[in-house]
């Protein structure tokens, strides 16, 4: 997903399995990301990085949404065990992430497969994409994203 295109709407269901759509949050900002699996260590390290930062995101006014493959119950089991302040939303089926363009084929130990591939969007309150971070790295992702909604609000 480039940035200045409009993100696209989606519906699915997040950690309580109520569902949650893009559309919900028109007129805001929102950081939208994406990560292979819960609760295993990169992903912990990246939502637990944006749970430790809360209170820098709701500075910058911004709604946190991530998503991942994972069923709901698993998602409420690691936003429980974390103490995860932000929706966790269940694309079991991909379709949240073909949308993104972040179901990609991945290789590991010579093995070929698909998955998420980790990346951050984050997105203004008419629907485009300000800013993309693709391969974000977990240990870096709230200084950049941070970072660029400052610029973002210092530019407007």
């Amino acid at each position: 997903m480039k940035e200045g295109r409009k993100a696209p709407d989606f519906k699915a269901l997040d950690q309580n399995g109520d569902p949650v759509r893009l559309s919900d949050f028109a007129g805001g900002t929102v950081v939208l990301y994406f990560y292979p699996k819960a609760d295993t260590p990169g992903c912990t390290a990246q939502a637990c990085g944006i749970r430790d930062r809360a209170v820098d995101y709701d500075d910058a006014g911004v709604s946190v949404i991530g998503v991942s493959p994972d069923a709901p119950d698993k998602l409420r089991k690691f936003a429980d065990k974390h103490g995860l302040p932000f929706a966790l939303l269940s694309d079991p089926d991909h379709k949240v992430a073909e949308k993104y363009g972040v179901w990609v084929e991945k290789s590991m130990y010579g093995r070929s497969y698909m998955g998420v591939q980790r990346a951050t969007f984050v997105i203004g309150p008419d629907r485009k994409v300000l800013k993309s971070f693709p391969k974000v790295s977990p240990k870096k992702h709230d200084e950049l994203v941070l970072g660029a909604l400052d610029e973002l609000s210092a530019a407007a």
